[in-house]
């Protein structure tokens, strides 16, 4: 099955990587772009959006807050947060927002795991 998946980062090369990545892992699946909260709310808003993947360090609101905006707008959605900040607290908090810590750089085998998860999920919640 293919998915839309919301890759959310203020750096156009991280958006890439992540991408790069996807296209190995999902080559099927359609990719949808956010450079900030802002646009990744509308992009939700505007068209289906399955799952996300967003950068925690971004101008404006991070990615624990758009996390939180996103889950109001779809509350089973499968999110991940990314972010080269490994402490304790931040992978905590994440957590605790309802999304997947994803270590920077992301791994081809880190994003595999995510979106195995998130199709699980996905799949479960259709039936």
């Amino acid at each position: 099955m293919s998915y839309r998946i919301l890759i959310v980062d203020d750096s156009k090369l991280a958006r890439m990587a992540v991408g790069k990545i996807l296209g190995t892992v999902h080559p099927g699946w359609t990719r949808v772009e956010a450079a900030n909260a802002d646009e990744a709310v509308a992009r939700v808003r505007e068209a289906t959006v399955d799952l996300a993947v967003v950068d925690f360090n971004m101008p404006g609101r991070n990615g624990l807050e758009l996390v939180a905006e996103l889950r109001a707008l779809k509350p089973g959605m499968p999110l991940a947060v990314i972010s080269a900040n490994h402490q304790t607290e931040i992978v905590t908090r994440v957590g605790e927002a309802g999304a997947t810590f994803l270590a920077k750089p992301l791994t081809e085998a880190a994003l595999r795991c995510f979106l195995d998860t998130a199709i699980m999920h996905l799949e479960a919640a259709r039936s």
